[in-house]
């Protein structure tokens, strides 16, 4: 494989960021519309269709959500720590919740009830690895929407970063399942940093994923049994706001899709959790 050029590697980083803050905004006004209620692919703009209700009525065109809003967040702490610090990060979030920090002119809307009721947790004094278990079953995907980030910025081992892809998870989506998605999903685009063959990279990444975990019995279970690697047709996804299902319908897609703008099409033609 022919070695990536700093040029090209800053290139896909900022690809990245700007990816998941246009794919966010562009899937905000379709929000919560079932697949069939979605226009057809020429038609999802940033301002949908005349006639379609769009979704959270007064928001402008071009304004990302809760998620990418997060991401910023993240970005922001890794920039200015050095590292991930869980405090620093968990502090950023709770600025975002309460006063819109990178929110689009500081308007916070979509706050899912999960990380709504973590940061309130988080704000009265819990323990940021704790606040994420407010409820312990909670399997949304609000963890792995504004993970990208951390992916694109770090430079230590894969084992490091599957480490801090889990500890992003604890302040506001502690389960397991949440923190082996994040993991695989930030393995898979370091994979893409350095690879354009997307099969390629998810195969590696699915097998560094195996050894890193082989020393973790609570993860290698829960990694073979919820995500099912192995089975040749699983990565099939709905969109909805399962972060098993949002992973797998991230997967999906990027198989097939040829470019940036049909994937982001073919992700809101899913309906349901858009942006």
């Amino acid at each position: 494989m022919a070695k990536v050029t700093s040029e090209e590697y800053i290139s896909k980083i900022k690809g990245g960021i700007y990816g998941l803050l246009i794919g966010d905004a562009l899937g905000v006004p379709y929000e919560f519309h079932m697949k069939e209620d979605i226009p057809p692919s020429e038609q999802i703009e940033m301002t949908p269709p005349e006639g379609f209700v769009r979704a959270h009525s007064g928001t402008a065109p071009g304004t990302w959500s809760d998620d990418g809003a997060q991401a910023l967040c993240l970005l922001d702490s890794l920039l200015y720590k050095g590292c991930f610090d869980m405090t620093d990060f968990s502090d950023r979030l709770l600025a975002w919740y309460e006063n819109g920090l990178w929110a689009v002119d500081n308007r916070v809307f979509d706050v899912g009830i999960q990380t709504s009721m973590a940061l309130s947790m988080y704000k009265s004094g819990g323990k940021p690895e704790d606040c994420g278990n407010v409820r312990p079953d909670g399997k949304g995907n609000g963890a792995l929407m504004r993970v990208l980030p951390l992916a694109l910025w770090h430079t230590g081992t894969d084992a490091e970063l599957v480490s801090d892809a889990h500890k992003q998870c604890l302040i506001t989506h502690g389960n397991i399942t949440n923190q082996v998605c994040c993991a695989l999903y930030c393995l898979i685009a370091r994979e893409l940093l350095n690879s354009s063959d997307f099969d390629t990279s998810l195969d590696r990444a699915v097998q560094k994923l195996r050894r890193i975990y082989a020393d973790k019995p609570a993860y290698s279970d829960e990694f073979l049994f919820r995500l099912q690697p192995d089975e040749p047709d699983i990565w099939i996804g709905k969109g909805g706001g399962y972060v098993v299902d949002t992973l797998r319908s991230a997967v999906m897609i990027l198989k097939t899709a040829l470019s940036y703008e049909e994937a982001v099409k073919q992700a809101i033609a899913l309906g349901d959790d858009t942006d």
